[in-house]
């Protein structure tokens, strides 16, 4: 089964960013599911260890809702993940095996350095991004598809300065 909590997690929390962004103070559970696209009680539920581990601030209430507790530039990837998946790995090796030959004899103590070697190279490439450099770059990535939208034609030869026609 694929874990989806960490990148609903991520999207979250970069509207969060993007709603301070633009001054608006809160978003409540439902506009942040029905922004994303998904299940209002998972949403709720993610919510619930990003206000734990102090990501978050959440107001309860009928006006209530959920902004960043600090800014986004401080902010890492890595804590988003944290608090979402814990202490969860990224895989699990095959428990149960007979141990019958060589391959078989020593697979699993492979596999599990395998995963502590994986799960330490993920946490510190997360560990050094920031939601604002995520941010920043989603905004990129936008502005790279409304150019190629919407191209600027070439100018005619007329239409370009006088340097450009000389070559110069």
């Amino acid at each position: 089964m694929i874990d989806i909590r960490f990148p609903t997690a991520l999207q979250i929390m970069l509207s969060l960013a993007l709603a301070d962004r633009s001054s608006v103070s809160q978003l409540s559970s439902a506009e942040l599911a029905r922004s994303l696209g998904a299940n209002p009680s998972f949403v709720r539920k993610l919510l619930v260890p990003l206000v734990q581990s102090k990501l978050l601030r959440s107001q309860m209430g009928k006006t209530g809702g959920v902004r960043l507790a600090r800014p986004a530039a401080e902010i890492t990837l890595r804590d988003i993940y944290g608090a979402v998946v814990a202490d969860t790995k990224i895989w699990a090796p095959r428990t149960g095996i007979p141990r019958r030959c060589l391959v078989s004899s020593n697979v699993q103590g492979y596999f599990e350095e395998l995963i502590d070697d994986a799960q330490d190279a993920i946490l510190s490439m997360l560990g050094q991004r920031t939601l604002l450099q995520v941010l920043s770059e989603l905004e990129v990535r936008e502005n790279a598809k409304h150019q190629v939208r919407n191209p600027q034609p070439p100018l005619k030869e007329q239409e370009q300065p006088r340097s450009a026609r000389r070559g110069v």
